[in-house]
């Protein structure tokens, strides 16, 4: 067992994650995050205000045939779904060649988003306690309509108002913030799967008493969020993974010890599976992408797997635009994203998993220890479902410290959920790991998530929810 040297497990002084002395960033969240009962909003007062806004926010979303979508229509060529602006998103076609998983060559279709969005998270300290500020956000795809969202969640078409419609609110706190403000700051990459080399800007920026919360917005500590993640699709995902962005305000704890391989042997491993990986993506036009046919209500594959492209019409009130029609991206099936933890020589670790996903900017990412929808593996013979599955499947619920079913992005996704778990499982239980996998960190997952396209979209909610029970 490699052991991490104390200059490796050493943070960096001055760095956001060092000591916890009085008034240091780390002791400052850390308070934030024991204050549990609330703050400036009781969680009473947070119930009733969301139940308000949940009203106030209604959204009448309908299933509508491609030929009544406003707005969009296929490309003749290439029977690319596109918007006549030439902004927000398309649905184009890819075909795949790679190394990794039981399939290695298949065509799909992808969404192509190549703006960079703006996720952005305000603190302000009330009372000597960090708040976030908070958004109550309709989408479309979300199965409840309304979630609680980022202080900023806006696509460069959003913001730049290309629908026309009205400002995004705080949005300067984030365009050009005053860098001594700035808590974290890194690209980051959405669902690869789905996404072709997505990215949006994770912001936590520091606020004064200048900035106030709006009637759709409200000021939560850490421990409030850290609660509200166990309650089913009620943190949105663009809100979990600006969470997961922050500094560790544990990195000078236990939690922090010594780890099974040393932060540069973690970095290493993950330019190995970046160099020897293989994957081949190539643009196709949409109606190109064998297997996958499209009706007068949906782009679908001929198995009926994996998901399908649909329309809706949209009519809010509280939107900046009122009424809107769109494509939507609708899986089939409730995914799972598992996270097996153990402790090794007394130190929490994450079994995290090299992932090649074809919308990876950099070929692999890491994910959690197991991410796949389970149904679609029924009836596939054992040596090719995922490995750990049939661990997460025949899990002991007493040995399960997170398990929440949360919604993915509403505004491209429709009712796209997966069940979040976190398993700890025995000290007995295999240290070996596959090539594709690594016992990381929790201290090397900090680390990691200050740079950009490491973990995934998933294990970044996986993080997020790993900091409310260990």
């Amino acid at each position: 067992m490699h052991m991490d040297s104390a200059a490796e497990s050493s943070p960096i002084p001055g760095s956001a994650s060092s000591d916890r002395r009085p008034g240091s960033l780390s002791s400052r969240l850390a308070a934030s995050a024991l204050a549990t009962d609330g703050g400036v909003m009781s969680n009473e007062a947070f119930d009733k205000w969301f139940e308000e806004r949940q009203y106030q926010h209604a959204l009448q979303v309908s299933r509508i045939a491609f030929d009544e979508l406003q707005g969009w229509g296929f490309a003749p060529e290439t029977g690319d779904l596109r918007h006549d602006s030439g902004r927000f998103f398309s649905i184009g076609g890819i075909g795949v060649h790679s190394d990794y998983g039981p399939v290695r060559q298949w065509c799909q279709p992808i969404i192509h988003q190549p703006e960079i969005g703006v996720l952005g998270i305000a603190l302000r300290e009330f009372d000597g306690v960090l708040h976030c500020l908070m958004q109550a956000k309709p989408e479309p795809g979300n199965a409840n309509a309304v979630q609680l969202s980022p202080t900023v969640q806006a696509t460069k078409s959003n913001y730049t108002r290309v629908h026309g419609g009205s400002a995004v609110p705080y949005l300067e706190r984030f365009i050009d913030p005053d860098p001594p403000r700035v808590v974290a700051d890194a690209l980051q990459s959405e669902q690869g799967s789905w996404f072709f080399r997505k990215r949006n800007r994770n912001m936590v920026v520091e606020v004064g008493p200048e900035v106030e919360a709006g009637e759709d917005f409200c000021w939560l500590t850490l421990g409030q969020l850290g609660a509200l993640l166990h309650r089913p699709d009620l943190v949105n995902m663009d809100a979990r993974t600006v969470l997961s962005c922050l500094p560790d305000w544990r990195a000078g704890s236990g939690a922090a010890g010594a780890g099974l391989h040393s932060g540069t042997e973690i970095r290493s491993w993950i330019t190995q599976r970046r160099a020897q990986h293989e994957i081949s993506v190539e643009p196709l036009p949409l109606h190109d992408a064998a297997g996958w046919y499209r009706s007068e209500r949906e782009i679908a594959h001929e198995s009926g797997l994996f998901f399908s492209i649909v329309a809706v019409d949209v009519r809010s009130h509280r939107r900046e635009v009122p009424a809107w029609s769109q494509p939507l991206l609708e899986p089939h099936g409730l995914g799972v994203a598992a996270l097996l933890v153990k402790r090794i020589g007394g130190v929490p670790h994450a079994l995290l998993s090299a992932r090649v996903e074809p919308g990876f900017l950099d070929v692999v990412e890491l994910g959690p220890t197991v991410q796949c929808t389970p149904e679609s593996y029924a009836h596939v013979p054992a040596e090719l479902r995922p490995r750990y599955l049939d661990v997460v499947l025949d899990r002991r619920p007493g040995r399960t410290l997170f398990d929440a079913v949360l919604s993915e992005e509403g505004g491209r996704f429709l009712d796209a959920r997966s069940r979040y778990l976190i398993i700890e499982v025995d000290e007995d239980f295999p240290a070996e790991e596959p090539a594709d996998f690594r016992w990381v960190t929790l201290r090397q997952i900090n680390e990691l998530l200050r740079y950009s396209h490491h973990l995934n979209v998933q294990a970044r909610t996986l993080v997020a929810a790993l900091r409310t029970v260990l």
